[in-house]
């Protein structure tokens, strides 16, 4: 049985991806995936906003999701294992705003995430020139190494993620071993609390060329003890679900890895790598 997995996506229950749930599923079974999480995005201290949160109303786009997700879990049960996700941004923001997003449903696996560093804007959206660029990802690290120690989630989602738009606009690469003690951190707190680190592969359909984290730092994580691995596309419309996704077991393998994991009722349900 194949027994590839992608355990991020979006669908159009998120203001910037495009494909129905059913589409996103129909999609996996045509390329052969075994499992698909919906994990639809949730900035968690914009639920406040309502409806005038300039990424829709996440009071009616998550619980949407959760709901059209469990009627694709039994659609497609026995061809396709249809997980409950979500994508929870900047959890450790508002803790209100946190339990409040965590209680739209019972998930299967939630995903961490940071976007933007507090009171700042997301790094899709910020002009790079002029920027202090290892001052941004320190504060970036610390931020997430915060994140890494909030209990309720199951993945932490592209560790490098500000590297997709500082590459797009420097044209270069930030020196990561300037931050390597804080990376450290990060990893220690995950394998810790036994959390799993998630090869994000957007990166290597983007400027970047590399998954989110690199191989580099994957093997790092298994160095330290790193004991759990989740592999996602990211995909926000049904074409680029699965793309990628062997290049990322690949680099979970190089890593020293023998399995990565997908996640049912948050726990880890282990796949081995061939």
């Amino acid at each position: 049985m194949n027994r590839l997995s992608d355990m991020h996506t979006h669908s159009s229950h998120s203001f910037d991806a495009s494909s129905s749930v059913d589409e996103m599923c129909r999609a996996a079974i045509d390329r052969g995936l075994f499992a698909l999480a919906i994990t639809d995005h949730c900035e968690a201290p914009f639920i406040r906003f309502g409806a005038d949160c300039e990424f829709g109303c996440f009071d009616e786009q998550i619980p949407a999701s959760f709901a059209d997700a469990t009627a694709a879990r039994d659609k497609y049960a026995g061809r396709l294992k249809v997980l409950r996700g979500l994508e929870l941004g900047e959890p450790t923001h508002d803790p209100s705003a946190t339990e409040h997003a965590l209680s739209y449903g019972d998930f299967d696996f939630v995903l961490a995430s940071v976007h933007n560093i507090k009171n700042m804007q997301d790094f899709y959206y910020m002009n790079y020139r002029g920027v202090d660029i290892d001052d941004l990802l320190a504060r970036y690290f610390d931020e997430l190494c915060q994140t890494a120690g909030f209990p309720r989630f199951d993945s932490l989602s592209h560790l490098t993620y500000p590297l997709r738009y500082i590459v797009a606009g420097t044209g270069s690469f930030p020196d990561l071993s300037k931050h390597a003690d804080a990376i450290d951190d990060i990893f220690k707190i995950l394998i810790k609390n036994k959390k799993a680190l998630e090869i994000n592969v957007s990166g290597l359909f983007k400027e970047l060329k590399t998954t989110l984290p690199d191989e580099t730092l994957v093997r790092r994580f298994r160095e330290l003890g790193g004991e759990y691995i989740t592999v996602g596309t990211d995909a926000h419309s049904a074409d680029m679900v699965g793309k990628g996704i062997e290049q990322g077991i690949a680099v979970a393998k190089a890593a020293g890895f023998d399995s990565y994991v997908i996640y049912e009722k948050h726990k880890p349900i282990s796949i081995p790598i061939d």
